[in-house]
C-alpha cells in the first residue's frame, strides 16, 4: 500500500477514536510495505499533531475515571504502549478522587454495609477487579463502618 493511503487509513483510525503510536502501529503494520515506511508515516501524524500519546492519555483517563481506579487505568495506557512517566505525571490528580469514585461506585452496586465477613470479601474483590487499590479498599469499609 502507497504511503498516502497509509496515511489515510491512520487518519480514519484516528477519526473514531485517539490511538497510541503502539496501536497504530499494529493495526496498520499488515497494510504496510516496509516498516520503515508504517514509521515514517507515523512520524509524520505524530509532527503534524494527528497522533498524541497525550491526547490518548487524557482520552482513556476522562472515558474510564467514573467506573475504575487507577490501577486499571495504569494497566490499560501501559497496554497502549504509554511511557510511565506520562503515565504517573496523569494519574497523580486521579488518584486525589479514587476515594470518592470508590465510594460511589460501591454505593451505586451494593449501596448495603456488608453484614458479615463473605459479603464483604465479596464487595472488596469486586472493587479490586474495578482497579482499586487495597488501601482504598479499605478506607472505603473503615468510612462506611464510621457512617453507621
Amino acid at each position: 500500500m502507497a504511503q498516502s493511503n497509509l496515511k489515510t487509513l491512520a487518519l480514519q483510525h484516528l477519526a473514531r477514536r485517539e490511538h497510541s503510536r503502539l496501536e497504530l502501529e499494529k493495526k496498520l503494520s499488515k497494510y504496510a510495505q516496509s516498516t520503515e515506511a508504517l514509521a515514517s508515516t507515523l512520524d509524520s501524524l505524530e509532527q503534524q499533531g494527528f497522533l498524541s500519546e497525550n491526547r490518548v492519555v487524557e482520552h482513556v483517563k476522562h472515558v474510564r475515571r467514573a467506573k475504575y481506579g487507577s490501577l486499571r487505568i495504569h494497566t490499560e495506557l501501559k497496554t497502549k504502549g504509554i511511557t510511565e512517566e506520562l503515565i504517573d505525571s496523569a494519574l497523580t490528580d486521579l488518584k486525589q478522587t479514587e476515594l470518592d469514585t470508590a465510594r460511589q461506585i460501591w454505593q451505586k452496586k451494593f449501596g448495603v454495609f456488608p453484614e458479615d465477613w463473605k459479603t464483604r470479601g465479596k464487595q472488596a474483590r469486586f472493587l479490586a477487579g474495578r482497579g482499586f487499590s487495597p488501601e482504598i479498599i479499605n478506607q472505603v469499609f473503615a468510612s462506611l463502618s464510621e457512617e453507621i
